[in-house]
């Protein structure tokens, strides 16, 4: 496919599913619930992090941490009891237990008592810019507090060569303007053009397909070089194409 039929696919499918409608059977619908943009920072991070495996088993448990966080995460994160967290004591989502659920719920509290927003502890004191940067940056502060060795699986870094796809899907959420009402544009000190595209095994086999990469796996340099690639086309905005690159895994065309 010639670079110039690869843009017009690509913006194509981009268009196709960059719509409100994608958010029916989507974890995004789940901070779409809520207008406070700490409620929906605080929604959009579980929803994100808990994205693997089946969407509606994903969209099922989010939703009840949601609940019980008395559909109020930000109040809830700032303002529980210790014998509130009780609730979660038998939550799990695939490999993510309780523990690590529990150390979620703290890590927030803390943070969120210090800051209004969570955009901040993606910005490395140093103001060095740089998706990998920021990544790096974020696990770290994350995992400042007392915290269980098995729990750091959990939050992914391109230290580790991870692809690091749930945080990318986040920052995706986070970042990219609300002009067609899917993500929401609520952090501004991160700016669209930064962003990684989120790749995981689908949208890798996708890329694999257009031609997009030749790597057989997806980790952190694969995920930079199709968004370089498929940033060309749109170096302002390069992660619009992760609609087009999840749309066509979806519907099984490549």
């Amino acid at each position: 496919m010639r670079q110039k039929e690869l843009e017009e696919v690509l913006n194509q499918y981009s268009d196709t599913y960059n719509r409100p409608d994608f958010i029916d059977n989507d974890p995004i619908l789940i901070p779409h619930r809520f207008s406070k943009p700490q409620d929906i920072e605080i929604a959009g991070f579980f929803a994100a992090m808990l994205a693997w495996g089946r969407r509606d088993i994903i969209i099922r448990n989010v939703n009840k941490i949601i609940a019980f966080m008395d559909d109020a995460p930000y109040d809830f994160i700032l303002n529980h009891e210790e014998e509130d967290r009780k609730r979660f004591l038998h939550f799990v989502h695939r490999t993510f237990q309780p523990d690590d659920m529990l150390y979620f719920i703290h890590f927030l509290h803390w943070f969120y008592g210090h800051n209004d927003s969570l955009e901040n502890a993606f910005i490395p004191e140093k103001g060095a810019k740089g998706m990998t940067e920021r990544l790096v940056h974020f696990k770290d502060v994350f995992f400042s507090q007392e915290h269980l060795p098995r729990t750091r699986k959990h939050v992914q870094s391109p230290a580790n060569k991870s692809a690091c796809k749930r945080l990318c899907l986040y920052l995706r959420w986070m970042v990219r303007p609300a002009d067609t009402g899917v993500d929401f544009g609520i952090w501004k000190q991160i700016q669209p053009s930064e962003l990684i595209l989120p790749v995981d095994v689908h949208v890798h086999r996708t890329a694999k397909a257009l031609k997009l990469t030749k790597s057989k796996m997806p980790n952190w340099k694969v995920a930079e070089e199709i968004t370089k690639k498929v940033g060309k086309f749109c170096p302002e905005d390069p992660c619009k194409y992760d609609f087009a690159l999840f749309g066509m895994s979806l519907e099984g065309l490549v």
